[in-house]
């Protein structure tokens, strides 16, 4: 699963790199790699989240700095690596404002915080698709007949079967009802740490 989802993102990334990028071209052929992790509780996958944002972070920080020392301090990589070894984010961010007038906190979120790409349904709070809706409809009348003629012959046992089938039945016509909607993929540049992206997207967990 994983070499062939890595593959596609590739070619995919090849394919598409003139409609975003024109004329410009392809220096080298680009590589990715890709990784499935399997954690044991929800804990562990909001823990693993926050670490690689918090990674984003600290990398982006460096780079920003790094490049306006080379780029506007006229310094030699060399140079640069060598001024920032052993410092903290702190050191970073005073570099940045003191020397080159630049607040970290102003930079574009999306070099900040790194992008999340999340699935979801185009509208949670849409109604299915008015196909899917009568099929719900037309389900659950059958099963109010049913019921009303299993209670008239006062079998315990069939209505207990019927009961089953019944929420099995619903359970099959929601989900055809749900496969109806179409599902989206947002780009978002935003805070994974806290709990408020999890609250906003809680479909990512279920």
């Amino acid at each position: 699963i994983l070499s062939t989802v890595v593959s596609q993102f590739t070619s995919s990334y090849v394919f598409n790199w003139s409609k975003y990028l024109g004329e410009r071209p392809l220096q080298y052929p680009p590589t990715f790699d890709g990784r499935i992790v399997v954690y044991p509780s929800e804990k562990e996958v909001k823990d693993y989240f926050a670490w690689r944002q918090a990674d984003t972070h600290i990398n982006n920080l460096y780079n920003t700095v790094f490049w306006a020392l080379v780029q506007q301090g006229r310094l030699t990589t060399t140079e640069a690596h060598q001024k920032l070894k052993g410092t903290v984010s702190a050191n970073k961010n005073e570099i940045l404002f003191t020397q080159f007038g630049i607040n970290y906190n102003t930079v574009d979120a999306r070099y900040r915080k790194g992008s999340v790409i999340v699935r979801s349904l185009a509208d949670d709070t849409t109604e299915a698709p008015p196909s899917a809706q009568v099929e719900v409809e037309a389900t659950e009348s059958l099963y109010s007949e049913a019921s009303v003629e299993v209670i008239g012959e006062q079998d315990v046992e069939a209505q207990r079967i019927q009961r089953r089938r019944e929420r099995k039945e619903a359970k099959k016509a929601e989900k055809v009802a749900a496969r109806k909607r179409e599902w989206v993929l947002s780009v978002m540049h935003c805070d994974m740490i806290g709990e408020d992206f999890w609250q906003t997207n809680p479909q990512i967990l279920e």
